[in-house]
């Protein structure tokens, strides 16, 4: 399991969607809210945590078992989203524009060496930073984390 630092200060009580979690949201093609992962309990965030999604046996699973659990929760299946087969996160040659803009707002620039060098889950991770609709604190701890910068 992959949680980073910049987590910290909500991943041990799983208060939030850990990144990990929201890969495998975006892997599998459901929304998830934020009320309805807090209405999860303890174990339940956990197992979603754990539950591996790679494969496409495993996607399918992992979107089974989301569903019980919100349908338990919520009484209704997850919000479908569209599976992007070829998602930005994957290719390390290019570096999407929302990152490039969100280094720019810093006075600061992410080489292409740097982006490649960075693992698939790193680059997830600073694009959902750098969307404007996200609360953006951590998009520099990340870049520090993941030592763009220092």
């Amino acid at each position: 399991m992959t949680f980073f630092k910049f987590e910290a200060d909500f991943v041990e009580a799983l208060r939030c969607i850990p990144m990990q979690v929201r890969l495998k949201l975006d892997t599998c093609g459901i929304k998830l809210k934020l009320q309805d992962w807090n209405h999860f309990t303890q174990t339940e965030r956990q197992t979603i945590v754990e539950l591996p999604c790679l494969t496409s046996a495993e996607i399918i699973e992992y979107r089974e078992q989301l569903n019980q659990v919100l349908i338990k929760h919520t009484g209704k299946s997850g919000t479908d989203l569209v599976i992007d087969l070829n998602p930005p996160w994957m290719d390390a040659a290019t570096i999407p524009e929302s990152v490039t803009a969100k280094a720019q707002e810093f006075d600061l620039t992410i080489t292409l060496a740097q982006w490649k060098a960075l693992d698939a889950i790193e680059r997830f991770a600073l694009i959902k930073l750098s969307r404007s609709s996200h609360e953006n604190k951590n998009f520099i701890p990340a870049l520090q984390e993941f030592k763009v910068i220092e």
